[in-house]
């Protein structure tokens, strides 16, 4: 059923006119837990990207994934590894799986980028930070949903969320379908983003 609020999520996102979609569907932490919960993640992983290939490519769509995936078994990095480059010219929407993901991980590692380029305590600045990043190409995170009624965004794009709008609902992500996510793209669309600015400074935009 998670499987099917993904294909119907995707789809919605890509009729509605969403630019890129990024899905947490793996954690850096979920390594932990049961041998056996992971294994079963890690098929029905496989199981997607093979049956989503398909629509994936007939949509144009670019398939990408963040996140340290020379931890997956190779029966699953191999398809995601295929679909990737298959879809890399793909002029549509772009859609992110975070696989094996964690935000702290990610500027972590963005640092030791940092250090091994030599780049200089007193040259780095947010951009050139921003371009470590595995997102770097990514446009700007605009809006996070969070499902299952958690109150926290468990490690997800920790850098990218700065001025992140957020939507936290009770709904748990198998009952997650397409009015719901449509609805809530519709509410974000009205909130009023300042970035620092005043309510009159962004009416005089």
């Amino acid at each position: 059923r998670g499987a099917d609020s993904v294909r119907e999520v995707v789809r919605a996102a890509r009729e509605i006119g969403i630019e890129c979609l990024t899905l947490y569907a793996f954690s850096a932490q979920n390594w932990q837990r049961p041998v056996e919960e992971v294994a079963d993640l890690m098929q029905l992983l496989r199981d997607y990207v093979e049956g989503a290939r398909s629509e994936i490519m007939h949509h144009d769509i670019r398939f990408r994934t963040i996140g340290d995936t020379n931890r997956l078994p190779a029966f699953v990095r191999e398809p995601l590894d295929t679909l990737v480059t298959d879809s890399a010219k793909n002029p549509a929407m772009q859609l992110v799986l975070a696989l094996s993901y964690g935000g702290r991980e990610s500027i972590v590692e963005a640092v030791r980028a940092a250090l091994r380029a030599g780049i200089g305590c007193d040259e780095l600045d947010e951009e050139q930070f921003g371009a470590l990043l595995p997102t770097r190409d990514l446009p700007p995170l605009d809006l996070l949903i969070r499902t299952s009624g958690e109150k926290r965004i468990s490690n997800f794009l920790l850098w990218e969320s700065a001025y992140t709008e957020f939507h936290f609902t009770e709904t748990m992500w198998p009952d997650f379908r397409r009015t719901e996510f449509v609805t809530i793209v519709e509410s974000f669309g009205k909130r009023e983003r300042r970035f620092g600015l005043t309510s009159t400074q962004v009416r005089e935009r």
